[in-house]
């Protein structure tokens, strides 16, 4: 039966950390959602233009990119739960015209100083990290003004299946319809949609290197004996073996919604 983990924050923290480096290389499903709710976005506000932005989990700066390619964004709040992503996201913010921006470092579910009166809430690959999604939704409807944008993409049930089915831990990951109910009780509803994305390696090693170097498993601190180590290996082959290898199943989930102006 699959253990749900309760998630350590703070080693969620060093693991991205540590791939800050290698995550945009490493990352192409989160880079490929960046563009998708991007896309989600535009569809709803054609003229793309926003007063003042807040991004939650910003990390090395993904989503940053591909909003202000795309977009004008007078005052831009990021917030990402490992402080040394700055200097990533800084790199970014300095080709684009934006006239105030802001970094606030830390846990989004722990921020008491959030700006007011936002346009657009966003938020890539990132709310399946967070422990109470139905306060999460509540303190962005806060802090929205009304007919404000919340648009979020993260992961559905599917997700990683394949090292959740071996290991028998995984994150518990929220069904794309829970979504639009926990949300939708704060926000209408303009779109939402799921797929699964299945991609390929050359081994069961080539899976491991990838997860680690996007910093993706951060739920336990206990190291991989030999024989742990060996059994992932061979099981993974068995189970899980393409034409070119061996695949991994992503499940992403876009989520584009407005805030209820009564």
């Amino acid at each position: 039966m699959l253990q749900k983990i309760k998630i350590d924050k703070e080693l969620v923290r060093e693991r991205f950390c540590r791939t800050l480096q290698s995550y945009g290389s490493n990352a192409v499903v989160q880079k490929g959602m960046a563009r998708e709710l991007m896309e989600m976005i535009c569809l709803d506000e054609q003229n793309c233009t926003f007063e003042r932005v807040l991004e939650v989990g910003s990390g090395s700066g993904l989503l940053m990119e591909e909003l202000l390619g795309r977009c004008t964004v007078t005052d831009y709040y990021a917030n990402d739960l490992v402080e040394e992503s700055l200097s990533c996201l800084r790199k970014v913010i300095d080709r684009f015209a934006v006239e105030k921006f802001h970094f606030l470092a830390g846990d989004i579910e722990n921020q008491y100083e959030l700006p007011s009166n936002l346009d657009l809430v966003l938020s890539n690959a990132t709310l399946q990290w967070l422990d109470d999604l139905d306060d999460f939704f509540r303190n962005m409807y806060d802090h929205l003004r009304p007919g404000g944008i919340l648009a979020f993409s993260t992961f559905g049930t599917s997700n990683m299946r394949e090292i959740a089915s071996i290991e028998d831990i995984g994150l518990s990951y929220c069904p794309l319809r829970e979504l639009e109910i926990l949300a939708g009780r704060h926000f209408e509803l303009i779109s939402s949609r799921e797929e699964e994305l299945r991609i390929e390696f050359n081994s069961p090693e080539s899976v491991l290197h990838h997860i680690r170097k996007t910093g993706v498993n951060g739920l336990l601190r206990s190291s991989w004996t030999k024989s742990r180590y060996q059994h992932f290996i061979a099981e993974y082959q068995r189970l899980f073996s393409s034409e070119n290898g061996v695949y991994l199943t992503y499940n992403p989930i876009y989520c584009c919604l407005k805030k209820k102006l009564s």
